[in-house]
């Protein structure tokens, strides 16, 4: 078996949207891997559902010929379509040749196309060290239950010190993709926010004050449950009232408004600023990092825009990058800026923006910035 050690994950977490352009293009994937034998299969996996939502395992490519394997489907023209090959798990994802995990392939839908990939190593071919592990104390609640929703777990980080003093009371971050927020064994593509260490580092440094991490895992309804709509209107009702009581019920928490908070990236971005901005009784800030306000189908800026109450008492935190899917997300995110300010809110009071234009739509990217949220919201 071949050996890399301390080896960094980088994915893409692409917003996996339903699409109802009328006009289509025809593109046909072809991998020519020629170290498999008969009887391997090969997949791709990507961001649509006729690539599998991103599930490893859902579509599987025709055998051709000895070494080739072919998949042919239509998608939206002006898509931009982002995937992976696979022979059935992440485990077992395309890497290069020293092993190293390559980001996603991106392609423009334009025109009926045919794209070839030569693919010789997988990663099972390679021995891996996880790096990182989870820093502190968490709890797990399994399977807690929605209405409409399907039941998920939930991840609580304790701050340092939670066990010993017993009369304290601590602020709450709610965060959506729970997964891969300290644990890089569930994270997607094992690399996780780095949440534990951050705020534990934070805190010891006396630059937070302690607070309590909620980590809410996602479902394969992950996009329709960050969306406006229907089950978006459930998830967050599933949030108010049944994760946000069974915290305060279990935990020494400070309930109250002020000192609750709500983060996410990408569909999770835009879902935290849906909760503070519908349940502003509830959440008083939002972390929303690379946030797709107005993306394709999905719009949330038309709805601020139409609202015609007083002015919310909130605090935004609004963090993008500038490559890749970044770069698509960047006018929806300019739109939103403009329309809070259009509605009275200003900028380093109401709302606070920050863009690395060198970041990519991941979950390393989002690990190095985090920081900035917590110190925000919850610093001395």
């Amino acid at each position: 078996m071949k050996t890399i050690l301390a080896v960094t994950l980088f994915i893409c977490c692409g917003v996996n949207v339903l699409f109802a352009h009328s006009e289509l293009a025809r593109v046909t994937f072809q991998v020519i891997a020629p170290t498999l034998d008969d009887s391997s299969v090969v997949y791709i996996t990507g961001n649509h559902e006729k690539l599998g939502n991103w599930n490893p395992g859902a579509i599987r490519l025709k055998k051709m010929s000895a070494d080739i394997w072919s998949f042919s489907s239509q998608f939206p023209k002006g898509f931009t379509l982002e995937f992976k090959f696979t022979k059935g798990s992440w485990e077992q994802e395309a890497v290069r040749e020293n092993g190293e995990i390559p980001s996603n392939n991106y392609l423009d839908v334009i025109q009926d196309t045919t794209v070839s990939f030569v693919i010789k190593n997988w990663k099972d071919e390679f021995e891996y060290e996880i790096v990182g592990q989870i820093t502190g104390t968490v709890v797990y609640h399994q399977d807690v239950k929605g209405h409409g929703l399907q039941a998920r777990d939930i991840i609580v980080w304790l701050p340092p010190g939670y066990e010993k003093n017993e009369t304290k009371r601590y602020p709450v971050f709610y965060m959506h993709d729970g997964q891969n927020l300290c644990d890089p064994r569930t994270s997607f593509i094992r690399c996780d926010w780095q949440i534990d260490e951050v705020a534990d580092s934070l805190i010891r440094k006396g630059e937070i004050e302690p607070i309590i991490v909620v980590g809410m895992y996602n479902t394969s309804d992950r996009t329709p449950e960050y969306s406006p709509g229907p089950k978006g209107d459930a998830y967050m009702k599933f949030v108010v009232n049944v994760v946000k009581p069974l915290i305060d019920k279990t935990y020494r928490t400070l309930p109250d408004r002020e000192h609750t908070a709500v983060g996410g990236s990408s569909m999770g971005g835009i879902v935290s600023f849906m909760l503070l901005w519908e349940y502003n009784d509830i959440f008083s800030k939002a972390a929303c990092m690379s946030p797709a306000f107005k993306f394709d189908n999905v719009d949330y800026v038309t709805t601020v825009e139409k609202y015609k109450g007083p002015k919310k008492d909130m605090l935004v935190y609004i963090d993008n990058g500038g490559l890749g899917l970044e770069a698509r997300l960047q006018p929806g995110i300019d739109d939103m800026i403009k329309m809070l300010e259009k509605k009275g809110y200003k900028e380093n009071r109401d709302f606070y923006w920050f863009v690395d234009k060198t970041a990519e739509h991941n979950e390393a990217a989002w690990a190095k910035r985090i920081w900035k949220p917590l110190t925000l919201f919850f610093g001395r």
